[in-house]
């Protein structure tokens, strides 16, 4: 495992950062249509240092990147669940987040995670969930349940595209057929494939780039995330996010700095730089989704204050949870439904 303590030097850096200590560039590695032009040009003006952001549309996809080395990235944001496979293999810095300046402003809850403990790897970038959106012009039934994927509704029937997103999906079926996440009871993962497989059929794709195909109606449902379907709303005010009674996903993903990153310092930079409240308020308010970081909410724009892709109903809050990271038996198990899914 890489592991590099935070220097005395490094300390002070980060407690007095200004533009005079660092220069150069930065290579981050982050998910499609989720970084702020706003927020790099301002990090990029306050440090002399070039970003270069370059996209991906999964976790998988970004592990696999990552792992086979030569990629060249200094930063990568993987969701909180992925965290301890990343450190198991030695791919992440040890960077040590809880003693930047801006560690101060992280809020309580998300100061000591199980994916991160003591955040001594990654900083808080956004969190929020995993549920269905639905066009109401097209269907005007409940959304509040997976079945919009799993079993839809015949309105919906060739209409509905799933994010290839193996954790959510998977575990969002579980819950739907009446087991835990991580599950590894055959019985349970039979009735997930064969729900999966039987579903399939009903599905118009299985595709990313949700917003804009939500806006424009191409999408009349889909499997995303609440702040693309936040954002997708703003675009067609007949979208509306549901959030699964059956159960659905919670996920934070974080900031974290590569183990072969060329670029350490400015990276340490960016990590302080992100939880300063003003700038994790840049953050949220490009992609829509909450950001940890106490002090934020009074830089944000006033829809989001609660927005219904950002507070559930009362009665629909209990059925989110937090993915743990699965052993590797499990994750063996669901990437062989994933795989005969493909086919």
């Amino acid at each position: 495992m890489h592991i590099m303590k935070l220097a005395l030097p490094v300390a002070a850096l980060l407690a007095t950062s200004t533009a005079a200590f660092a220069a150069g560039e930065l290579n981050i590695y982050n998910w499609g249509n989720y970084t702020n032009p706003e927020l790099i040009e301002k990090f990029e003006k306050a440090y002399d240092i070039k970003v270069t952001v370059t996209d991906y549309d999964s976790n998988t996809t970004a592990l696999t990147k990552i792992e086979a080395g030569g990629h060249g990235f200094d930063i990568v944001v993987p969701t909180g669940n992925y965290v301890p496979i990343y450190v198991e293999k030695g791919l992440l810095l040890e960077s040590r987040p809880d003693q930047m300046e801006n560690f101060k402003n992280v809020a309580e809850r998300w100061r000591d995670v199980p994916w991160d403990p003591g955040r001594h790897y990654t900083a808080p970038w956004q969190w929020g969930t995993t549920g269905v959106a639905v066009n109401t012009a097209v269907y005007s039934g409940d959304i509040n349940t997976s079945a919009i994927f799993l079993d839809p509704p015949e309105e919906l029937v060739g209409k509905v595209n799933v994010v290839p997103e193996m954790t959510d999906i998977i575990n969002m079926t579980i819950f739907y057929v009446g087991g835990e996440a991580c599950t590894t009871d055959k019985d349970v993962l039979r009735k997930v494939r064969d729900t999966l497989v039987a579903a399939k059929p009903k599905w118009l794709s299985m595709d990313y780039g949700t917003t804009d195909k939500l806006s424009n109606g191409e999408y009349p449902a889909t499997v995303n995330w609440n702040g693309s379907t936040f954002r997708a709303r703003g675009n067609n005010p007949t979208v509306a996010y549901g959030y699964p009674k059956e159960g659905y996903p919670l996920w934070m993903d974080a900031v974290a700095i590569l183990a072969d990153a060329k670029n350490v310092e400015n990276a340490r930079l960016f990590q302080n730089f992100i939880m300063e409240p003003e700038n994790a308020a840049l953050i949220s308010a490009f992609a829509r989704y909450a950001n940890g970081i106490t002090g934020s909410a009074e830089f944000m724009p006033e829809e989001m204050r609660g927005a219904p892709e950002i507070d559930p109903p009362a009665e629909l809050a209990e059925a989110g949870q937090f993915l743990p990271t699965c052993p590797p038996a499990a994750r063996d198990l669901y990437t062989a439904i994933w795989t005969e899914l493909q086919k």
